[in-house]
């Protein structure tokens, strides 16, 4: 009985984390709209690009409008995400339109420059996307969109943000010209990388693929000399036929060095793929799933 009452408080509390997360996010998805896009009228994509755009032709606050463009596209991610999403869709779409109406009055332009405010308005509310969607959640408008292609798709968010947000970016070039749709494009471009950086982390880790003469030797180096764990991989050679061990490893970025010079005093011949491993989960990495 007492442990079902405190996986319940558990859960309850990872919920109100992940709220409170996506709070985060509207605020600070609302900071880069108020501060440089908006402003600057650079429509850059989504909901918000159309309020902007609907902002300056006829009027009304931009997060009013956002929140009344929102209702179809939440009742369409309630239907295909499930009411757990939608509630979560609900809460960003309504603080983002919230945060952004409040805080307009109070937070002047940073500049007046449109690169600027290009590149700076696109990583604010790329990362305030991205704290969205890491919470489980979304800001409304297109990132349902975006949220079922990156369900359903290779996608990842950002890259179907980026595409789905053109045919809107194209109505703010006959809006307001085609040079501020051109920097449009850039601040679509810089939120997605955002939005991916915030998804994925940046202390990407490095996978290491080993083809060796002597992998056993390779492996008790790696496991007693630099304290990281080893899987061979059985592969065969297509234009010899020769079987042999394929070793895998993961190690940090500051590691690398450190491997590549292990391998070459053991083989100097040796076969090495190194690639980014943009997320690693498990003993000596991220070990939030761990016991």
């Amino acid at each position: 009985m007492q442990a079902k009452r405190q996986a319940r408080l558990f859960m309850k509390a990872g919920e109100a984390r992940e709220y409170a997360g996506i709070l985060v996010g509207s605020l600070i998805t609302a900071a880069g709209l108020d501060w440089f896009l908006v402003p600057a009228r650079i429509a850059a994509g989504g909901v918000s690009g159309l309020a902007t755009v609907i902002h300056y032709l006829v009027g009304g606050p931009v997060g009013a409008l956002m929140l009344v463009f929102n209702v179809p596209l939440f009742l369409a991610g309630l239907r295909w995400l499930g009411p757990h999403f939608g509630l979560k869709t609900l809460w960003g779409a309504v603080t983002l339109s919230v945060f952004t109406d409040l805080l307009a009055p109070h937070l002047r332009p940073l500049t007046t420059d449109p690169l600027l405010s290009a590149l700076y308005g696109g990583a604010l509310t790329g990362v305030g996307i991205g704290l969205t969607f890491r919470f489980g959640g979304s800001t409304g408008g297109t990132d349902i969109a975006a949220a079922l292609l990156g369900r359903y798709t290779p996608l990842t968010m950002g890259q179907g943000l980026m595409g789905i947000d053109g045919a809107v970016i194209l109505l703010a070039g006959l809006a307001f010209g085609p040079e501020l749709a051109l920097y449009a494009l850039v601040a679509v471009f810089v939120a997605s990388r955002a939005i991916d950086l915030v998804q994925e982390g940046m202390d990407y880790a490095k996978a290491v693929y080993i083809i060796s003469k002597v992998p056993d030797e390779i492996a008790r180096s790696i496991l007693f000399e630099m304290g990281r764990g080893v899987t061979a991989l059985h592969g065969v050679g297509k234009f010899t036929g020769q079987e042999r061990d394929v070793l895998l490893v993961i190690v940090s970025r500051s590691e690398v060095t450190t491997l590549k010079e292990l391998v070459h005093r053991h083989d100097p011949r040796a076969f090495v793929v190194i690639h980014d491993a943009r997320e690693v989960l498990g003993e000596g990495f991220d070990e939030r799933f761990q016991s």
